[in-house]
């Protein structure tokens, strides 16, 4: 982390289980309201009024973000959750709550912070402190990052979790499934139900910040001997389930590296990609949460900081091993050996049709037909992410309806498309069929 502090207003996190169901069934019924208004509006001028029209107007899009943004937690992260930076391949509309969900950044009040620490810290815990800078450095959607230097001169990142998050996980999963079902931007069939219930697991253990920590040790002394990366070390003496404490680790946004020579971009890249197969196929270990915060860079001295540990998951060797299979079989080619692993998956079913099988199997064969091809990937200037958003959109319209995916190979999935996105931010161009060769 820089220096910069965080610029996002300073609103109090709505606590309280019962509070925070009141303004969620509030927004969802403001907007249904606004929607009835307007569908007597449209039919008072003989016009036949469209649901997702009425929904997703300009009013009631600002509205669901704003109260989402501002009820952090789990609301905010399910959104983040769903988008998983993909904003190409999401309607404009969604989308464009989305990214207003990654961007805003609403901080807790110093008196609501001082509580929350008065909560998890023994009485005078102030005294223990040179300083406490009570402007965050950074802010998501479960909670904010303060800077702080002990007495014995030690400077510290303090991880302060939202009050009322860990508690209102269940409802706010609840109700948000509810509005993203009212918004009519799902295909019709689709079961958001088991995805609504891994937001809720992923999100009871991300809020666990002694869990994390632990995770937050594992990564440092895993990490320790490998030069291209730094990971803060744990303080756990000031870890609490609701607060984390590490070793500062001055550094700035990855994105900061958008402006470096090519050759600078490309390293970082690639060693993102390495780790991420060697967390894949080596460590059984995967930081399965790709946003763009947790990672970030050292310009003097080339490193990248890995932050953010509380969605690390273990791999089991048999997900490890069909993903194996699978870019073993794109690599050479074989058709037969792609089909066998997307319905080993889980992508095809025997009750998928077998014309949206077909298309399915194209989008398999699309993907690796570019991997395959000689000399560096350009990330940034491939059209694979608009041909395969194409290809998804035309197999949604023939009457695809996604089956539900093991958990894990949706994990993998998010991270590695999250991977890609991050190399073509940054304009990289990697060696992608050598590095995964050598892995398969």
């Amino acid at each position: 982390m820089d220096d910069s502090t965080n610029q996002g207003r300073a609103l109090p996190v709505p606590a309280g289980r019962l509070n925070r169901i009141g303004r969620l069934g509030g927004l969802g019924a403001g907007v249904a309201g606004r929607a009835a208004l307007g569908g007597l509006a449209e039919l008072s001028r003989g016009r036949k009024p469209v649901l997702r029209d009425l929904l997703l107007t300009p009013g009631n899009v600002r509205r669901v973000t704003d109260q989402l943004a501002q009820m952090r937690g789990a609301a905010m992260k399910l959104g983040q959750l769903v988008s998983m930076d993909t904003g190409d391949v999401l309607p404009p509309e969604l989308a464009g709550i989305m990214a207003r969900l990654r961007d805003d950044a609403h901080t807790m009040p110093p008196a609501q912070l001082k509580q929350v620490l008065g909560r998890e810290w023994p009485q005078g815990w102030l005294g223990r402190f040179r300083s406490f800078d009570v402007n965050p450095i950074a802010a998501a959607s479960i909670g904010q990052v303060h800077r702080a230097v002990l007495r014995d001169g030690r400077e510290l990142a303090v991880k302060v979790q939202y009050p009322g998050v860990a508690g209102s996980i269940d409802s706010d999963v609840a109700n948000v499934g509810a509005l993203i079902r009212m918004s009519g931007l799902l295909p019709k069939g689709f079961d958001l139900k088991p995805y609504l219930a891994e937001a809720a697991a992923q999100l009871h253990e991300e809020t666990d910040y002694v869990r994390e920590g632990r995770w937050l040790g594992w990564w440092h002394d895993r990490m320790a001997g490998d030069g291209r990366f730094a990971v803060p070390a744990p303080v756990p003496e000031w870890t609490t389930p609701h607060v984390l404490a590490m070793d500062y680790v001055a550094s700035k946004p990855i994105e900061a590296a958008a402006d470096a020579p090519q050759e600078v971009r490309d390293r970082i890249v690639t060693d993102l990609i390495e780790l991420t197969l060697q967390e894949l196929f080596a460590f059984g270990v995967m930081q399965t949460d790709p946003n763009f915060a947790n990672y970030r860079w050292q310009p003097d001295t080339g490193r990248i900081v890995l932050l953010d540990f509380g969605a690390t998951r273990e791999i089991p060797a048999a997900v490890a091993d069909l993903h194996r299979r699978m870019l073993r079989a794109g690599l050479d080619g074989d058709a037969d050996g792609l089909r066998d692993t997307t319905r080993a998956m889980g992508f095809v079913t025997s009750d998928t049709d077998p014309d949206h099988a077909e298309r399915i199997d194209a989008m398999v064969a699309t993907m690796f037909d570019d991997l395959r091809r000689g000399g560096p990937f350009d990330m940034a200037a491939t059209d694979l992410p608009e041909r395969m958003r194409d290809q998804g959109i035309a197999l949604a319209e023939a009457g695809y309806v996604p089956p539900p995916l093991p958990v894990d190979i949706l994990h993998l999935q998010r991270k590695f498309g999250g991977i890609f996105l991050l190399g073509a931010r940054l304009r990289a161009r990697v060696p992608a069929a050598a590095m995964l060769g050598r892995f398969v």
